[in-house]
């Protein structure tokens, strides 16, 4: 059976992550969010507890 001879399989393998290694995270980080982050208010707010009817 030639599937479990790992010669030409390998070297395929290798070549393609080589390929989506050095191809890919570029571009992927090329892309811009449409809104920049905001920085949080330095206020704490105050948080109510809930009053849940539990039966």
């Amino acid at each position: 059976m030639p599937q479990l001879n790992p010669a030409p399989w390998f070297l395929i393998m290798a070549f393609s992550w080589l390929i989506f290694l050095t191809l890919i995270p570029p571009k992927v980080l090329a892309h811009t969010f449409p809104n920049e982050p905001t920085t949080q208010s330095a206020e704490t707010l105050k948080t109510e507890p809930w009053n849940w009817p539990w039966h």
